[in-house]
């Protein structure tokens, strides 16, 4: 089988499941956290069948846990300051951030830091990086995998129409795709920023 075929796959699972969930047609017929977790064990699992090489060799230890610590920080204090300007620059910003946090009114905070923690923070690092941009990497540069990798990820979220949460995937999505091109052994804490920026962005430390 073309190694490329699962990947091609799980990007077309990645696209109809981000359509569903947040497009203004269907998104006020589906529970969001319901479908974001079926999602999540979607992509994982098309990554994990299409041979993706982190499904053999994760290692996960307490410096990798550190680091992956210090990016969530690092990442969490970039959105920051990002919101702070676009309130400067956009009328439309915090209204925007704001449809984004009213998600969290679907479900109780702890199951949504949960399912963000355990799931679908790792889930999505483990597709995207793991092995959408590994993947693409055999067939091209490394550096235009991640400027691939990265726009994929971003145009999945456009059915949004949120131009904030647009923007946000970009910058997220572009500094752990770049982690990844110039230190692919951090991986594993790269899977740990990722599920703890999603529950300190979204859930304990809102911006």
């Amino acid at each position: 089988m073309d190694r490329m075929k699962p990947v091609a796959i799980g990007i077309a699972v990645a696209v109809v499941w981000w359509f569903l969930l947040f497009s203004p047609w269907t998104a006020p017929h589906i529970p969001f956290w319901t479908g974001m977790t079926t999602a999540a064990l979607c992509l994982a699992a098309t990554a994990y069948y299409g041979k993706a090489e982190w499904s053999f060799r994760f290692r996960l230890n307490g410096k990798q846990v550190i680091l992956g610590i210090g990016i969530a920080a690092v990442l969490w204090g970039v959105f920051w300051v990002g919101d702070k300007l676009s309130q400067l620059l956009f009328d439309f910003a915090r209204p925007q951030v704001d449809l984004i946090y009213g998600m969290k009114e679907q479900s109780q905070p702890w199951l949504i830091a949960l399912e963000l923690l355990l799931l679908i923070g790792p889930a999505e690092e483990l597709f995207w990086r793991g092995f959408v941009q590994q993947r693409f990497a055999q067939r091209m540069s490394p550096t235009l995998a991640w400027v691939v990798t990265t726009a994929v990820y971003t145009l999945v979220h456009i059915w949004s129409f949120n131009f904030m949460l647009i923007m946000a995937a970009m910058v997220a999505g572009g500094l752990w795709g770049l982690l990844y091109r110039l230190r692919p052994e951090w991986f594993p804490a790269l899977v740990v920023s990722h599920a703890l920026w999603d529950v300190a962005a979204f859930v304990v430390f809102p911006i």
